[in-house]
């Protein structure tokens, strides 16, 4: 039987050159720290993205929120910005600190993209940005719009009539669906989710109920991306969570909006202040979206962290091998399987990993038991209640404080520095979760404890 081949090794062959690998494929929890991380300035006129791309992202959000205020009046009181609140954790760091036995020095917070406005995840941020600039778009060239304009003028049955004559198609876990669909009916366009068989029954659910077109697919997140490329047509336009520069750029945004928030809180973040952040992650657009800006505002002050599933750590794979989307999960006999749903990942983008080469200092793995268990410690201790996706990258700080993890930093930093840290966990969805099933994840945490 011919030996298969991952590149141009095998799968032992890799294992052997990267043991981080062969730890991987066991489904061991894994904390890696990236050997290509570059220390010096980071290029960001990379890969045909911008600091100007990311602020003119910016400046079309601003132009959309007065639509989106009266859109989605849960959005008034922030004037149609759609944004997550920063919340510092003692409790959970406490916890961390004695579960782990790590020392974790610094402060802990919580980015909580868990309760961003219309559809409750980090998604919200790229998906529903790359459907504004696709409407935007439309509008202009057809002569409807003017950047001066009010843009809440696209409430108009008139803007409404023209976009249902578009179509709008997106490959999802569920998340990313929820926000493409959910703006994408709001604004009138024909809307439909292909959905891998890990999808959440309510989220599909809550498509339909918006008017979206739902098509289900037995197989994985990279099968339901494929059909969907394959099925729309010229006039469709197909949101490519692998390659789309334009929901990264939308991800990008929240680095901004990051700074004004850690400015209020009065926590500086500097050479002697250093940041630490971590990220859930799939498919890669959305971590590395917020990584590339988190690089671009704080620079080498800045250092983010991905964390997935060790049923489905795609983007681990692409990194340690370099290989970027030529490997997947099932080369390392790595079943995809995974309580996280939206991390469900077999394949990586290929477009964010070659961002994330040198921007990345490195990633963790977590096992579905250890993100139930996170579920329900932070609603016990916190009051915050998100879905076991959203809990991956608490096991960063622990990695951090870990045997590799201490050294690493030793290397880079002066005492001081480390006890200056603060240490920040990007809590990516859960408050679109039904009551049922966030108790269903709540219980489950606790038989685990």
């Amino acid at each position: 039987m011919e030996t298969k081949l991952i590149g141009s090794k095998t799968a032992e062959q890799w294992e052997k050159e990267f043991p981080v690998l062969a730890e991987t494929a066991a489904l061991r929890e894994v904390f890696w720290i990236n050997p290509r991380y570059k220390k010096g300035n980071v290029e960001l006129n990379c890969f045909g993205v911008s600091p100007a791309d990311m602020d003119d992202a910016s400046q079309r959000l601003d132009r959309f929120a007065p639509f989106i205020a009266k859109a989605f009046p849960e959005t008034a009181k922030d004037k149609g910005i759609i944004e997550s609140p920063l919340k510092e954790i003692p409790k959970m760091l406490e916890f961390l600190q004695k579960e782990k036995g790590a020392d974790i020095h610094g402060r802990l917070l919580i980015k909580l993209d868990s309760q961003l406005p219309i559809s409750g995840s980090i998604k919200a941020r790229g998906g529903i940005y790359e459907v504004l600039a696709h409407a935007e778009k439309l509008a202009l060239e057809k002569g409807m719009l003017k950047e001066s304009d009010s843009y809440d003028v696209l409430l108009e049955d008139s803007f409404h009539d023209f976009f249902s004559t578009r179509e709008l198609a997106v490959g999802s876990t569920g998340n990313l669906g929820l926000s493409i669909g959910i703006m994408g009916a709001k604004l009138g366009l024909k809307t439909t989710v292909h959905m891998s068989a890990d999808a959440r029954q309510w989220k599909k659910d809550l498509l339909r109920s918006k008017g979206v077109t739902v098509v289900e697919y037995e197989a994985d997140y990279s099968k339901a991306v494929e059909e969907g490329r394959k099925l729309a047509g010229p006039a469709c336009h197909f949101v490519d969570d692998e390659n789309s520069k334009t929901l990264f750029l939308g991800y990008s945004v929240a680095a901004l909006r990051l700074q004004k928030q850690l400015e209020a809180m009065k926590i500086p973040v500097d050479t002697e202040h250093p940041l630490f952040v971590y990220l859930p992650c799939g498919v890669g657009g959305g971590p590395g979206g917020v990584t590339y800006g988190i690089k671009r505002v704080f620079g080498n002050a800045a250092h983010c962290f991905f964390a997935e599933p060790t049923h489905a750590p795609c983007m681990l794979l692409g990194l340690v091998t370099g290989l970027q989307d030529k490997v997947s999960v099932g080369d390392f006999c790595i079943d995809n399987k995974t309580c996280a749903d939206g991390l469900a990942v077999g394949r990586p983008s290929s477009f964010v990993g070659k961002v994330m080469d040198t921007f990345l200092s490195g990633e963790v793995t977590v096992s579905d038991e250890q993100m139930y268990r996170l579920v329900y410690k932070l609603a016990d201790l916190e009051d915050l209640w998100v879905e076991p996706s959203a809990t991956a990258g608490f096991m960063g700080p622990p990695g951090l404080g870990s045997k590799a993890g201490k050294a690493w930093l030793e290397e880079r930093f002066s005492a001081s520095e480390i006890n200056n840290a603060t240490h920040l966990v990007w809590a990516t969805g859960g408050s679109m979760v039904p009551a049922g099933e966030m108790q269903k994840y709540y219980e489950t945490g606790k038989s685990y404890i």
